[in-house]
């Protein structure tokens, strides 16, 4: 037989998704792939279950429905300030990790470099060494995840570098980057004349006295910032997988072609129905940055209250929690066996870090109090794993 595909021999599948199917296996509490566990909005799925009737059950156009992009091309105005044209400047894809394959592709040739923070979602390498090109990564710093300027510029000078990826607020970090630090990557894009990929499905879920800022706003950056996100974390609906592009008309001629031929196009009724959540006003996303900072207190008061170490999340809701301690050589092994013995999953911290990191877990807290409560009684056990 013919060899496969060089590309995807130097990466294995998503460690996030396989912890699930570990979680699965033997009923642990599943902290490792980042969905909730409470329902969406109710007047989104009322109006779900009227579409489920009424239509539309057919494609829409493949770059999203009218009604959807307007209501998203109001919405982004009303919390960045920035006008996207709905016709020329936006795309609607099959979840983010579409939108951001859909830009890294329409970005990058074989043989280009992407600069990626470290740590970083996995997805970001996959998708630049799918594409034909490099990554090259700039450590954030474990003591408060501030990355070192100059190591930044000199990442970013390198011949062959095309773009930068840039995950605010972060997974897995829970970092909110400073308007100083956005503005510091602005002008190195600038001046090295880089596109800044952007993963921003966290932005609603920033915690007191951290602010979301979009980097498309700062000076220079509209025409080089491709903004990729998603409805599935700000309205709880990961699955209906609803993703979108936001770049100047140039950028996005390009984008719709690749869209227009990886996925043809996002569920039409799922759109439909998610017109109504794009309408929310202000007291929605109040109230859900009060659910999540209440999520956030409570997981992270009962790790304190176990003497466990960890990252205090600025945005998103993930934390690193140190298990130094257990005295295990690797993380994977000890997710592993805290999933079976402790009945609570993790992602090993490895599958984030270009560094030889392996004494981190990743752990969320997108869930019910009962459920956080229940997962916080069960690492009550974690002792057993000490070796």
């Amino acid at each position: 037989m013919q060899p496969l595909s060089k590309r995807t021999e130097t990466f294995t599948d998503s460690v996030i998704r396989r912890m699930t199917r570990i979680a699965n296996a033997c009923g642990a509490i599943n902290l490792s792939q980042g969905f909730p566990d409470f329902d969406p909005p109710e007047a989104l799925t009322k109006r779900l279950s009227e579409v489920a009737l009424t239509g539309p059950h057919q494609y829409a156009i493949t770059f999203g429905a009218q009604n959807f992009r307007e209501a998203l091309s109001d919405k982004q105005f009303h919390f960045s300030g920035l006008r996207y044209d709905p016709q020329k400047e936006m795309v609607i894809t099959c979840g983010s990790t579409e939108a951001m394959m859909a830009s890294m592709m329409s970005v990058c040739n074989p043989g280009d470099k992407v600069v990626l923070f470290s740590p970083f979602y996995e997805n970001y390498s996959a998708d630049t060494i799918l594409c034909g090109a490099t990554p090259v990564y700039v450590p954030l710093s474990p003591v408060d995840l501030s990355f070192d300027a100059n190591v930044l510029e000199s990442a970013m000078a390198q011949p062959g570098v095309k773009a930068l990826v840039l995950c605010n607020p972060a997974n897995p970090s829970g970092k909110v980057f400073t308007h100083e630090e956005l503005s510091i990557i602005a002008s190195l894009a600038v001046k090295y004349d880089l596109y800044v990929i952007t993963d921003e499905v966290y932005e609603h879920i920033v915690f007191a006295p951290h602010r979301h800022t979009y980097i498309a706003m700062l000076p220079g950056m509209f025409e080089r910032t491709i903004e990729c996100s998603s409805l599935s974390k700000t309205y709880s609906i990961t699955g209906w997988r609803l993703g979108y592009v936001l770049a100047a008309e140039p950028v996005m001629e390009r984008i719709k072609k690749v869209h227009d031929f990886l996925t043809v196009g996002a569920a039409a009724p799922l759109m439909e129905a998610a017109v109504t959540a794009l309408r929310f006003d202000d007291s929605y996303y109040t109230g859900l940055q009060a659910h999540y900072t209440h999520m956030k207190d409570v997981f992270t008061n009962g790790l304190r209250n176990l003497g466990l170490r960890f990252t205090e999340p600025q945005g998103a809701y993930f934390v690193l929690v140190d298990i130094s301690e257990f005295g295990y050589e690797g993380d994977e092994q000890f997710c592993i066996d805290m999933a079976q013995k402790v009945g609570v999953a993790a992602v090993p911290g490895s599958s984030f870090f270009r560094e030889p990191v392996d004494h981190l877990v990743r752990l969320h807290f997108a869930k019910k109090d009962e459920t956080l409560y229940e997962a916080l009684n069960r690492l009550e056990n974690l002792k057993k794993l000490k070796r």
